[in-house]
């Protein structure tokens, strides 16, 4: 059987000068990322049937869905005034879904992803912290997700609170690394971490032992 490849790839943004800011921290965690970010995950990443973004906010994943010719549609804890909004609790969902894309809530993300697997059919993308994929506890149990694809994204998306994009202000310069997390049903990929104890992740031979491999693409 060929290996299952882990694609982690680098999705370039346009070029800008740095303006960073601080927000205060939104009470539901309704952040808005740059529009940019969901158009290159469609180019980059095939879906087939329909996709539903469980927090969408003010519908930018939803729309570029539908700008990539899929049938798409949103969901929400709240109506923030997205046409066509559902507004459902995503963690009491009991509806099997092709495929979930997501810029979830932080503070729940897990919660997130582990009800969007319980539910798709195909493909979950989620828009975390590319810490996540440092970190050993989260690490740890993403290794325990059928993942298939990393997409980090350059340059650093700025995030700020979805009131602040109501508002018409405009955000400045991220200061957050990101990473669109894809995991695909029925395949998986073994997520492997080197770590001072071990060498190569709990006694598994190193990558290069093994058959399966990184793609790396960078945007110029």
């Amino acid at each position: 059987m060929d290996a299952v490849t882990l694609a982690t790839t680098s999705l370039g943004g346009p070029l800008r000068k740095r303006d960073s800011h601080l927000w205060a921290r939104d009470a539901h965690d309704f952040y808005c990322e740059p529009r940019w970010t969901a158009d290159r995950l469609f180019q980059m990443q095939p879906f087939v049937g329909e996709v539903i973004d469980p927090a969408c906010g003010t519908g930018r994943i939803v729309e570029a869905a539908r700008r990539a010719h899929h049938c798409a549609e949103g969901w929400d804890i709240l109506d923030r005034g997205f046409p066509g909004t559902k507004v459902r609790d995503f963690l009491t969902v009991q509806t099997p879904i092709c495929n979930f894309v997501c810029n979830p809530p932080f503070q729940i993300a897990e919660q997130f992803v582990m009800r969007a697997l319980a539910l798709a059919h195909h493909n979950v993308a989620m828009l975390l912290p590319a810490t996540w994929l440092l970190g050993d506890r989260r690490a740890r149990w993403l290794e325990t997700t059928p993942l298939v694809r990393v997409l980090f994204i350059t340059p650093r998306p700025s995030m700020p609170p979805g009131a602040v994009i109501m508002a018409g202000q405009k955000p400045g310069n991220g200061t957050t690394d990101y990473a669109w997390v894809v995991d695909d049903y029925p395949y998986g990929f073994q997520l492997d971490r080197v770590h001072r104890d071990t060498g190569a992740g709990r006694g598994r031979p190193a990558p290069s032992e093994r058959e399966s491999s990184i793609f790396v693409e960078i945007d110029e």
